[in-house]
């Protein structure tokens, strides 16, 4: 509801202009806004400011000039000119208000009013702005003070403030304080959504801030910088006030989610009200599998003053039990083939896995080899086609947590808490904390374990959370009537014995490991079967033909990225393959892992690409020589006088053959003995017996015989 005399404030970004309703004519209110020298009023729709107030795009604010003087509080000069001002406005407010209210009108009246009082329009302007701004009533007109004002609207609060008196004030009437009306709560809560609950955290105390600013200041300008004016303590909310009501409306879901997120919440505030123990029946029903960084360095397995990081650890769980069913302690991942090595693990007989690692159990010890019903995961290593074969062909499903939610593998994640911790307070080379300080030994000099080591330690620690009792664990009351003793591996048992559970046991774990393997596509070329760059083949494409009959013809294979001797073509019947193997081609490759590999090619591409202008450069020089030997010789052939015919050039290849070829001879014959230099000795020519002319072509030829000697005779001269 619209109330006369009330002041209100826009809150949006575009607009945060304070205006006062100066009358309300239904349904018709008009108001000024609170800035400037000579705000003129505006009129809008009642049901559009109700509109507005009702989406809280303005908001009800106390009257910034609701502030009583006494006259004796006010000087002479005061006293003098508000009355003047006042004067005027009371002989003409009421007469001409209709006049005033409307734009059209309005400058006549001020006409008329500045000639009755012998004014200029400006200062009648300036005396009904101060008039309308500042509360409509007497007071209003005091010069030169701001925070002079009329009561403001009617409201249903008696004067007498509720609630504790302040206990540190500077008087009784700071003492006082203010009352939160809901108009001050609707304040509060404008702030808090404004500025609170946003990505930037801004704290309370900040937001309290923004508070004063917006609707209990003035602002001014100094030296062009502009500042704000807090008003007086007794008319304002204080901190306390605006935290009791924060906490009053608080709510912790919606305040989280905008300023951080909801999947922080989710993580670390939503309530607990179940656990994953109920979600399953029985021993198989879904285990958790995922990976951590241990908090550890270790050395290599050949050299020990070589540190070579910290290694990867792969869990699987099973949930009803909370047993370990599967573990790889590595250096591959967090990727596929890490979550690859902890699924084989989780089929693989215990006995024997500890065994190669150094440690004798038995199956009582550590039952777990078969695989479940439901595999729960992070999104990645899970999310790929290769999980496709363990779901078509071993009826598994996945599930996929949302990113950054590890509570939803709330069991994986707290063990794997557990170990590191163990793994802190016991062996060299952990980390003891994130940032270390100046001075601080760095912990990594400390490393002393290899691989395989901490492999056992990983394998001991397992073994133990096997034995150990489960604190508050949701015990049935069949397990309470047998007398249970909630460890891990008694559950297992008392589960398998007395619940459905969903395990199943694996005959083949090369088949098994075929459906792990990442799979690709390989083309078959005349070179072999390609794939990654490299040449393989197998028996079957050799005696089926299939470098010849299907060429650059694409198929399925299956292939494992840590060493690339060979990779599998599987059969349509999902058991059987065949093995390819890296042919001669490829054979500097043999041994390699994929990641090797790509590398190699990789660094092969960048040298390329470096030479790449130096073999351009070099194309270019060898045409441009070869054009100039080309145009050289053209040169000199046009300079050659010829009296031969095209015919008699055709004709003469072949004894022109024989002359060069014989010259050719000279210059490229083998002289294998060293002949000491001889002087040159003066050629004497001697008149030649003329004979009858030969033919023309032998005569020809001798004449080339000839000239070529007389020139080589020349050189030697």
């Amino acid at each position: 509801m619209i109330f006369y005399n009330q002041v209100y404030q826009y809150v949006s970004k575009e607009d945060k202009n304070r205006i006062r309703i100066i009358e309300i004519d239904d349904p018709i209110a008009y108001y000024v806004e609170l800035h400037g020298d000579t705000s003129m009023p505006k009129k809008s729709d009642i049901k559009t400011l109700e509109a507005e107030i009702e989406a809280g795009v303005l908001l009800a604010i106390l009257d910034p000039y609701m502030v009583g003087y006494e006259d004796k509080d006010l000087t002479p000069k005061q006293i003098e000119k508000r009355d003047e001002d006042w004067h005027v406005v009371s002989n003409t407010w009421e007469k001409h208000k209709l006049q005033l209210l409307e734009k059209k009108l309005r400058e006549q009246s001020f006409g008329t009013i500045a000639e009755a009082f012998n004014l200029s329009n400006l200062k009648v302007k300036r005396i009904f702005t101060r008039f309308w701004q500042r509360g409509l009533n007497k007071n209003a007109l005091l010069p030169d003070y701001i925070y002079s004002g009329g009561k403001g609207k009617e409201r249903d609060l008696s004067n007498v403030k509720v609630g504790r008196p302040r206990t540190y004030a500077l008087s009784d009437e700071t003492k006082q304080g203010i009352n939160i009306t809901d108009e001050v709560k609707k304040q509060f809560k404008h702030v808090i959504k404004k500025y609170y609950r946003k990505k930037e955290q801004i704290t309370l105390a900040e937001t309290y801030d923004y508070l004063l600013r917006e609707f209990y200041s003035h602002q001014y300008t100094e030296n062009s910088v502009v500042k704000y004016k807090v008003w007086d303590a007794s008319r304002i909310p204080t901190y306390n006030q605006f935290y009791y009501w924060f906490k009053k409306y608080e709510n912790p879901q919606l305040d989280i989610s905008l300023r951080k997120s909801t999947k922080e919440f989710d993580l670390k505030h939503r309530p607990i009200l179940s656990n994953s123990t109920l979600e399953t029946d029985g021993p198989g029903t879904r285990f958790q599998v995922d990976a951590t960084i241990a908090d550890i360095y270790l050395v290599s397995s050949f050299d020990r003053s070589l540190i070579i990081g910290r290694p990867i650890v792969y869990g699987v769980i099973d949930v009803y039990s909370r047993m370990f069913t599967g573990l790889y302690v590595g250096l591959e991942g967090p990727s596929w083939a890490g979550a690859m090595m902890a699924l084989d693990n989780m089929v693989t007989d215990k006995v024997s896995f500890c065994g190669e690692c150094g440690i004798e159990i038995d199956e009582s010890q550590w039952p777990a080899k078969h695989l479940p019903e439901i595999i729960i995961a992070d999104r990645g290593e899970f999310e790929g086609y290769t999980v496709g074969s363990l779901i078509n062909n071993f009826n598994i499903k996945i599930e996929n947590t949302s990113a950054y939610r590890g509570d939803l593998k709330g069991i994986i994640e707290r063990q794997f808490g557990t170990i590191n911790g163990k793994i802190k307070r016991k062996t060299p080379g952990a980390i003891q904390k994130e940032y270390r300080e100046r001075g601080d030994r760095d912990y990594r000099l400390d490393a002393s374990l290899n691989l395989g080591e901490f492999t056992k330690i990983v394998i001991h620690l397992v073994l133990q959370h096997n034995q150990k009792i489960i604190e508050k664990y949701p015990l049935e009351k069949g397990m309470i009537a047998s007398g249970l003793i909630a460890t891990p591996i008694n559950i297992w048992e008392w589960g398998i014995a007395n619940k459905k559970g969903r395990l199943q046991t694996i005959t083949d774990k090369n088949i098994f490991r075929l459906n792990l393997l990442p799979k690709g596509k390989a083309r078959i070329t005349r070179a072999g079967i390609k794939f990654k760059g490299l040449f393989y083949g197998s028996e079957k494409a050799i005696n089926e033909q299939w470098y010849a009959k299907l060429k650059n013809k694409s198929i399925d294979i299956v292939y494992d990225p840590r060493v690339m001797d060979q990779i599998y073509i599987p059969h349509t019947d999902g058991r059987s393959f065949d093995v390819c193997y890296l042919l001669d081609t490829s054979a500097q490759y043999k041994g390699d892992t994929l990641e090797e590999i790509e590398f190699y090619q990789q660094l092969l591409q960048e040298v390329k690409a470096e030479e790449l202008n130096k073999q351009r450069e070099n194309i270019i020089n060898t045409d441009a020589a070869i054009e100039e030997i080309v145009k050289k010789a053209i040169k000199e052939k046009k300079a050659v006088p010829t009296n031969t015919t095209k015919v008699e050039k055709i004709r003469d290849i072949k004894v022109n053959r024989a002359v060069e070829k014989q010259l050719n001879r000279e210059d490229e014959k083998f002289d294998l003995v060293d002949k000491p230099e001889i002087p040159v000795a003066k050629v004497v020519e001697f008149p030649m017996k003329t004979e009858e002319p030969p033919k023309k072509s032998g005569s020809r030829l001798m004449n080339k015989l000839k000239k070529k000697r007389a020139e080589e005779f020349g050189k030697d001269e």
